[in-house]
């Protein structure tokens, strides 16, 4: 994870690191676009060679060829060659801007985002649930693909700057050697005052972006459907608008807090930067001119506009130099999110496990979550062909436990063993491909019923399989009611016309999800929160119907529906308490029994639907 350390070397970056981040960059978009970075060369090198030759060159060999008297015809003759091979490079200019740029930059955009995605895909789900990484991984995705074009920009601008600036420096000095000094007034303006005045921009960026997620996420509240029916049917409207002033509020006083700095630094660059050198260099010209004689008209001609050369030159090289480094301390988030070595990858490699089920044991598993411990000292096993259950009172760490299980996390201390072997030894993919699992926090995406079943799995007969599933999850009725039935496009994030189911029957096609997948172990975590008993009931019985050919865990907060598991494991602050059948535990009279007696009440349908079926 993103240590302390970090944070604070990423508020100041040293020469070498804004190097590095800058190689960085022009290394991805190369072997991303190769094209984009030869283009960018050549584009440069014009409008550089441009300002080089038209005031070092063009403007001599005209100011020349009047003093010597030459002819209008030899004159005409020079000045329409060189305008038809600017017109030529205008031309390439145009097309490199308005048809190359869009389409080698788009393919950038998509190589960045790729490299981006399989990233944020391939870290530990732990990650998502550190505030600082995600804060870190949402600046890296902030607009990645425009700062890294900047960076590549800025640094073939500067490095090829500094060749154009050489080059009308060695012209000036050849005029005169003083004049040399005004260069000084836009190093100052730009190196120290710009930089100063990026350094304060990046901190108020990095102030305000806390305060941004809350804007961003009231704005999504505000236009997606999920939080419509509450707003208009509550007063947490008012909530989220004093959310949104608090952090508005905060934003404006982080801008009040860098303004004068910010104002200040400006004002001093800008005066460095424009003011000295043009107003200095033309003074200096003319009392040399005037004055002194020791320059002669033609002469102060050239030196004037070689001087404004060289000071667009060098304005345009610094502002390079400080659009690298202002962008580098953004490409470090992505360095560093790029670069991250995730402690549990989900590309980790290893045995292929056996499929044929056998066991799963925990024995003496330990985890703690942000050094608050969830599951402590716990051991217990699972064989094949069983049906097991966790119960336990909210906390008890019954959905962690399924997290470890499937390598979501891994344990502390202890060992968690698939077929007698540590899990750690297997490949990740081909290890959780043993298990089908439905989360009690599940999602269902914007694409039709049948895509949110088979979840990116293909079969010969899919169609046959997915309306099974559907069946099995008792949802499949409802589904074929619907207009294109298992092709319907569900939710209305991208089509008016899409489906949006109730929260039980939303359940039950993500339960239809286990049912479809065949493996060899099915998970249900809380399969039945959002379903009245009776529907329950049913799905309970579908699930254990499952257990003929599969081992089968699952966790319910109703304890009525674990009578019919070989195993009940009853969890209390991480920790086993109790272990065997509902018969076992309810004779023990413990605090499996004491809680069955708690809901009974709640249990009253349920037995009355059982005592009508038999």
């Amino acid at each position: 994870m993103v240590r302390e350390e970090g944070r604070k070397k990423n508020e100041k970056l040293s020469f070498s690191a804004t190097m590095k981040n800058s190689w960085f960059a022009l290394k991805l978009a190369a072997g991303i676009c190769p094209g984009l970075i030869v283009h960018t060369v050549i584009l440069w090198i014009v409008g550089q060679g441009e300002w080089v030759f038209f005031d070092g060159v063009f403007m001599k060999v005209i100011v020349n060829a009047l003093s010597e008297g030459r002819s209008f015809k030899s004159i005409f003759g020079f000045i329409l060659i060189c305008g038809a091979v600017f017109c030529v490079l205008a031309l390439y200019s145009e097309y490199v801007e308005d048809v190359v740029y869009p389409l080698k930059t788009n393919r950038l955009y998509g190589g960045i985002y790729r490299k981006l995605y399989a990233k944020a895909k391939n870290v530990e789900l732990s990650c998502y649930e550190d505030p600082d990484f995600y804060n870190r991984y949402t600046m890296a995705m902030d607009g990645a693909e425009v700062k890294i074009v900047a960076v590549i920009k800025g640094m073939i601008g500067a490095v090829i700057g500094t060749v154009a600036s050489a080059s009308v420096f060695y012209m000036m000095y050849d005029i005169d050697h003083y004049a040399m000094l005004f260069i000084i007034s836009p190093l100052i303006g730009n190196f120290l005052f710009g930089n100063l005045k990026n350094k304060y921009e990046f901190k108020r960026y990095k102030e305000q972006a806390p305060n941004d997620k809350v804007l961003n996420y009231v704005s999504r509240m505000m236009y997606l459907p999920d939080g419509a029916k509450e707003i208009r049917l509550s007063n947490v409207f008012a909530l989220l608008k004093k959310q949104y002033g608090e952090a508005t509020e905060k934003n404006v006083k982080v801008s009040d807090k860098y303004a004068f700095q910010n104002a200040h630094m400006n004002f001093w660059r800008i005066t460095f930067t424009f003011t000295v050198i043009f107003e200095g260099v033309l003074l200096y010209a003319i009392y040399r001119n005037r004055v002194t004689g020791s320059v002669t008209l033609a002469e102060l001609t050239i030196m004037t506009s070689l001087m404004v050369a060289m000071t667009w030159i060098l304005i345009r090289v610094f502002e390079n130099v400080m659009e690298v480094l202002k962008n580098s301390m953004f490409i470090n988030n992505l360095k560093a999110f790029l670069e991250y070595e995730e402690k549990l990858p989900e590309d980790y490699d290893g045995e292929i496990p056996d499929p044929d089920f056998k066991s799963l044991e925990f024995r003496e598993v330990s985890f703690a979550y942000k050094d608050k411990e969830i599951i402590h000292n716990l051991s217990f096993r699972i064989n094949k062909g069983e049906i097991a259950a966790l119960v336990g009172h909210n906390g008890a760490g019954k959905t962690t436990i399924i997290k470890l299980m499937l390598r979501l996390y891994d344990p502390d201390s202890g060992t968690i063993l698939y077929n007698g072997k540590d899990i750690r030894v297997y490949n990740l993919k081909a290890y959780r491909d043993i298990y089908a699992t439905t989360f009690q926090d599940f999602k269902l995406f914007g694409m039709t019923v049948r895509e949110n079943v088979l979840m990116g799995r293909h079969y010969e007969n899919e169609e046959e399989l997915v309306k099974e599933a559907l069946k099995k999850a008792d949802v499949l009725e409802r589904i074929e009611k619907l207009e294109d039935g298992i092709d319907s496009v569900m939710t209305k994030e991208f089509d008016e016309n899409g489906c949006v189911l109730s929260g039980g029957e939303s359940q039950k096609v993500a339960v239809a999800r286990t049912f479809l997948k065949d493996a060899p172990m099915k998970i249900f975590d809380e399969p039945s929160s959002a379903l009245d008993p009776i529907a329950e009931y049913e799905l309970f019985n579908s699930i254990i119907g499952e257990g003929k050919d599969h081992t089968m865990l699952f966790i319910s907060h109703r304890l009525s529906s674990v009578k019919n598991c070989n195993k009940v494991f009853m969890l209390e602050k991480g920790t086993l308490i109790e272990e065997g059948t509902h018969p076992e535990l309810m004779e023990r009279n413990g605090c499996y029994a004491a809680m069955y007696k708690k809901q009974a009440m709640n249990y009253l349908a349920i037995e009355n639907e059982e005592a009508v079926i038999a």
